[in-house]
């Protein structure tokens, strides 16, 4: 036993480092039944491996010391060559471990293409969610209202993301509420999502797309139906109508922060069938792309800059014009 307590200290060691982040596994501590079921799925998936190292190792351990080189040795017939027992063993044990694990993701996958069991007889919130470099443009049909870079949701009733870009391929990402899906320029994939519980959730594109990638955020607002449908309602009386030359200038590279209008681009573009718009739309603004670090970048990026504070200060003062009013 006491030739094993290395190994037992190393391994006790060893889980204490890994363990010491996991305070900050949000992916581990969902806030809603798709991420709970996404959760459940990789903590069986991971008890299941573990269960399968520990018989490895195990197996591995007693054969190196039964089959040990030493004097007199009895189990070994160096004449063997080999057993169809074990042979049949070692091919239906991985064939069992792949059904195992296949049939529980696979339900998954499915279950979470649509509402979650729990919400089916509610009717979905729609939400179209459109990535622009480094920008995400978030519209609510039915409520004709749009927003940037941050996010309202009713809290218990599932919303259905309609995703695609304006560009490049970004993914579409709030951890503590669901798994990540991709959106595509010139087509249209769906996410259910829900939160049970109101709070401020993080989103961001989980797909690196150059030197803006990082701030490629959002943040979602969960509150109660109440509280939505008023957000909602002084939204559409207070903000600014979007007009097609601002949502132009959206379209260019670069960060802005939070904007809300009182009406939405799907009145001109819709980017799942117009893959051309933002590169339409840059053309129209003379924007030429240049070498990340020349100089001749530096000074288009501070150009675009100012662009966007002009445009946010456009909007804020619009915003402020309509509660005066």
């Amino acid at each position: 036993m006491r030739r094993f307590k290395p190994f037992f200290t190393f391994g006790l060691l060893m889980a204490v480092f890994m363990l010491s982040g996991c305070s900050d596994m949000i992916v581990l501590d969902p806030k809603g039944p798709v991420g709970a079921e996404q959760r459940d799925l990789i903590m069986y998936s991971i008890w299941f491996m573990l269960f399968i190292l520990i018989v490895v190792y195990a197996l591995t351990a007693f054969i190196v010391y039964k089959y040990r080189d030493r004097k007199n040795h009895k189990g070994y017939d160096p004449d063997n060559e080999g057993s169809h027992l074990l042979e049949t063993i070692w091919w239906i044990v991985p064939i069992i471990i792949v059904i195992a694990l296949a049939i529980p993701t696979v339900k998954s996958i499915y279950s979470l293409e649509g509402p979650p069991e729990k919400s089916k007889d509610q009717k979905p919130l729609v939400i179209h969610a459109t990535s622009v470099n480094w920008k995400w443009v978030f519209s609510y049909p039915e409520q004709d209202i749009e927003t940037v870079n941050y996010l309202h949701i009713p809290e218990d009733r599932p919303v259905l993301f309609k995703l695609t870009s304006a560009d490049s391929m970004a993914s579409f990402w709030v951890p503590q509420l669901g798994g990540q899906k991709y959106a595509m320029a010139g087509m249209e994939t769906e996410l259910y999502l829900q939160a049970d519980e109101q709070g401020t959730y993080e989103g961001r594109n989980s797909n690196f797309t150059g030197e803006g990638f990082t701030n490629h955020t959002f943040d979602v607002m969960a509150m109660s139906d109440a509280e939505f449908e008023k957000w909602a309602s002084e939204t559409k009386a207070d903000a600014p109508e979007l007009s097609k030359g601002q949502y132009d200038k959206l379209m260019l590279p670069g960060h802005v922060k939070e904007m809300t209008f009182s009406s939405t681009h799907l009145d001109w573009v819709d980017h799942a069938t117009n893959a051309e718009y933002a590169l339409d739309a840059r053309d129209r603004l003379g924007y030429e792309e240049k070498l990340p670090h020349s100089r001749a970048a530096k000074e288009e990026k501070k150009k675009r800059e100012e662009e966007m504070k002009k445009l946010e200060e456009s909007e804020s003062e619009s915003h402020g014009d309509s509660h005066a009013h």
